[in-house]
């Protein structure tokens, strides 16, 4: 197994930062109590540049924090924001961020790294979410209907967790050319890792 480095612990504290800032951003829907955030994208941001152990840990201290009683989601904190209407999506992110994480390190740069991290992004940060988001939703809040749980936790959030997807691909994309996975998984200095070289341009 591959140890873990300084620099990934690092990342992973950087990215859990990035996390709670973008819980700020906030936009609530009248007929539901899921709020459109960026969380999302950190979520994939986290997985897809860090890999599936330091993405993981990201989003582990954030909702760590969170369940310390820190205001880390938005402004909330505290076991109530865990076990709240949702919870079910708060507690899916680790999963998501260690699946994307698992694509993320077996995609090569190359022509098709766009598409293969777009199709991560979508499928575990947001398709994977929505089932344990909606039912917990509809538990938690007393629905009566599946009708009613998706309208309010899952068909209003694909559009935007599709740009998400397409805005994290695109980023690691870019990101990956200057600064490949491989510094902060198999690196514990600041050059690059044994038997690395930088990437040549395309």
């Amino acid at each position: 197994m591959k140890k873990w480095t300084t620099r990934g612990l690092i990342f992973s504290a950087l990215f859990a930062g990035v996390m709670i800032a973008l819980s700020f951003f906030k936009i609530y829907l009248p007929f539901s109590a899921v709020p459109i955030t960026l969380q999302t994208l950190a979520v994939m941001l986290a997985g897809a540049i860090l890999g599936a152990r330091y993405g993981t840990l990201a989003v582990l201290i954030v909702i760590g924090l969170a369940a310390a009683g820190f205001p880390v989601l938005g402004g909330s904190g505290g076991m109530a924001v865990l076990v709240g209407p949702t919870a079910g999506y708060i507690l899916s992110w680790p999963f998501a961020a260690f699946l994307i994480g698992l694509c993320a390190e077996r995609t090569q740069q190359n022509k098709y790294t766009f598409p293969k991290l777009l199709t991560a992004n979508f499928l575990f940060g947001a398709l994977l979410v929505y089932p344990g988001g909606v039912w917990w939703l509809a538990h938690s809040t007393g629905m009566d209907s599946l009708t009613k749980a998706l309208t309010a936790g899952m068909w209003p959030f694909i559009p935007g967790d599709l740009i998400k997807a397409v805005l994290c691909a695109g980023v690691v994309t870019a990101v990956r050319q200057v600064y490949p996975m491989e510094r902060i998984l198999n690196s514990d200095n600041g050059g690059w890792a044994e038997g690395e070289h930088p990437p040549l341009s395309r």
